[in-house]
């Protein structure tokens, strides 16, 4: 939290119900979720294969773009999981 803070997020920390057993959605997570599966569309993303941070912050990075450029031209590609 002092990180967060520290870089200026908003940061809430969600707890789970103790009352409730099984499946329960939390809130938002959905959206870290979908990013991290729109990651994953990305061969080098899907492992650990870098040994620095900044390495690995670039690639989501690349990511992003790669992801924001095909909505803006509406371009569909197939990418390695062939969808």
């Amino acid at each position: 939290m002092e990180q967060a803070a520290h870089l200026g997020i908003d940061l809430e920390i969600v707890q789970r119900a103790s009352d409730l057993r099984g499946f329960h959605v939390q809130p938002r997570r959905w959206v870290i979720e979908r990013t991290l599966g729109r990651l994953m569309h990305h061969r080098r993303l899907a492992r650990d294969y870098e040994t620095h941070p900044h390495r690995s912050a670039a690639g989501v990075q690349l990511a992003a773009i790669n992801l924001v450029t095909r909505r803006l031209t509406h371009e569909t590609t197939t990418n390695w999981r062939g969808g």
